[in-house]
């Protein structure tokens, strides 16, 4: 299909699936019971730092990591400090993990203030890759074993990012169909890319949006190109289409 016949299918399919129904079914439906702005970026980054594997369960551990912090996240995470290990486990995410995480965030708003802060424009890397390495590089700065480094994608070794981008729409996009929560003023949406993953990336090759067979940055960037061009405000929304038909219609 051309460009204007690929804009009016992936329109459609955005506006079939950005709605308040796709969030009873979606992880971020945790983040939408919390009102203060901390709360939902501590939530919003740890329930997406998670997300892989059935949504089913990431909901289920994501109810497990509240109840955990005691419904008050920020709270939690300002006082915490490592005493016993933590009882957690989501795959490879376990309770060591999660100690790093809670010290790292107490550490980032700490010397920040806020988790929006360390995604600061980058003096050498343009753009949301730019973004991440920054803080990336901040979250890193905390005491930590090496495995915990492999939760934190690297775009400088070419990774998609998936689950940073994903808490990065979370966080930034703002329309009026109640999914994404917009919170974040300093980063346009723009500049967002996409969450890629496997349904994101089959459906991207299927209509010829992605020739590149990794699932990496350099396949992010290519599909981003196309849909700059079909929205330059807001390409990032074109996620809701391509998920939408990898995980409800195939």
């Amino acid at each position: 299909m051309n460009t204007n016949e690929l804009k009016e299918y992936l329109d459609f399919k955005v506006n079939q699936y950005n709605t308040i129904e796709f969030v009873k079914t979606d992880p971020i439906r945790l983040i939408h019971g919390f009102h203060k702005k901390e709360d939902i970026e501590i939530v919003g980054f740890l329930i997406a730092t998670i997300a892989w594997g059935k949504r089913q369960m990431i909901i289920k551990n994501g109810e497990r990591l509240i109840e955990l912090m005691g419904n008050t996240p920020h709270e939690f995470v300002m006082n915490y400090e490592s005493k016993k290990p933590l009882k957690f486990v989501h795959r490879t995410f376990n309770g060591t993990d999660l100690d790093f995480f809670f010290r790292s965030l107490r550490n980032i708003y700490t010397l920040h203030g806020s988790l929006e802060a360390v995604f600061s424009p980058h003096q050498s890397f343009p753009g949301i890759k730019g973004r991440i390495i920054n803080f990336r590089e901040a979250f890193l700065e905390t005491d930590h074993e090496k495995r915990s480094e492999k939760h934190i994608s690297n775009p400088l070794k070419n990774s998609a990012a998936k689950r940073i981008n994903m808490f990065l729409r979370w966080m930034v996009r703002k329309d009026n169909c109640g999914v994404d929560l917009g919170i974040w003023k300093s980063i346009r949406p723009s500049e967002l890319c996409i969450p890629l993953d496997v349904h994101t990336a089959r459906w991207a090759e299927n209509l010829e949006i992605k020739t590149r067979k990794q699932n990496d940055w350099k396949a992010l960037e290519e599909i981003m190109t196309v849909f700059r061009e079909l929205d330059p405000k807001d390409p990032s929304k074109y996620d809701f289409a391509l998920f939408g038909i990898g995980v409800f219609e195939t």
